[in-house]
């Protein structure tokens, strides 16, 4: 296990990966960082896979409470796709066979990071564009260095994502200024985006993973469950029955602690009849 220390927090690597590095603070963070600098952290389908992977230790793991997604240097977040290996039908695995079809694995992973039940923060410098600035959107909050770039480019390269990156900018910013960022395929400043609701602040670059250590610090003095359920609340709202599903497999998870709820285990378990009425009925 390798280490890496700043004057901020002591990172220890976990697991080995190609694409990305997974990381643990030791105080309850984790941090997935995509290394692919020579492509601005452009992401393949291996990428995805291994961030999902790490996601899925970060979710099962007790002692991380928020998870840091980020790109390597100080050049780009991520900057969507590497069109090199986009094929007719997706985006095409390595290495290839005559069994391989293409696919969309970065939407399995945006639906992966919205039902994560811990918050995932997004640290953003230099270029979040394409599919890395819908990466940012599904996060639940973004901190922007002061050099970083957003936008989009789908149109430009034959493309588009009409779920979350239209559905979720719409929400942020507004349908028209959404359709201008999708249209247009302009790059907007931190500044901007700061401005138009893209993200939660901005900081020069060289403060940038000082000041979102310091933001998921704040968060791992909550309520671990209540952050829990208001991340589900929020996607309820704009998820539809999926979310709202969400939503109430959180709620189940609460019930179960209740008397009322180890009553009518506890009833089966002994084959007799559960005693309910003992429980208030609430208004």
């Amino acid at each position: 296990m390798s280490t890496t220390t700043d004057e901020h927090v002591t990172w220890s690597q976990v697991g080995e990966y190609d694409d990305i590095r997974y990381e643990h603070s030791g105080d309850g963070i984790a941090k997935i960082t995509i290394c692919r600098p020579e492509v601005r952290n452009a992401f393949r389908p291996q990428t995805l896979m291994e961030i999902s992977d790490a996601l899925i230790d970060a979710r099962e793991d007790s002692s991380v409470g928020v998870i840091l997604l980020t790109g390597e240097g100080t050049d780009a977040f991520c900057s969507g796709g590497d069109q090199r290996v986009r094929g007719d039908t997706g985006y095409l695995t390595e290495p290839r066979d005559a069994r391989s079809v293409g696919r969309f694995h970065v939407t399995d992973l945006q639906i992966q990071i919205r039902r994560l039940p811990k918050p995932v923060v997004a640290m953003v410098a230099g270029y979040a564009i394409g599919g890395g600035h819908v990466l940012h959107l599904v996060c639940d909050l973004t901190i922007a260095a002061d050099n970083a770039r957003f936008g989009q480019v789908g149109p430009k390269v034959g493309s588009f994502d009409g779920g979350f990156g239209a559905g979720l900018l719409a929400e942020l910013v507004g349908v028209k200024k959404a359709k201008e960022i999708w249209f247009l395929c302009r790059q907007y400043s931190a500044q901007q985006a700061l401005d138009m609701g893209l993200v939660n602040t901005v900081v020069p670059v060289a403060e940038l993973e000082r000041e979102t250590v310091a933001w998921c610090r704040e968060m791992l003095q909550m309520s671990p469950f209540a952050l829990r359920l208001m991340k589900a609340s929020f996607n309820a709202a704009e998820d539809g029955l999926s979310g709202i599903q969400q939503l109430a497999h959180d709620a189940n998870l609460l019930f179960y602690a209740t008397e009322e709820a180890k009553e009518g285990r506890e009833a089966y378990k002994e084959k007799r009849r559960p005693e309910f009425e003992r429980f208030p009925r609430r208004a």
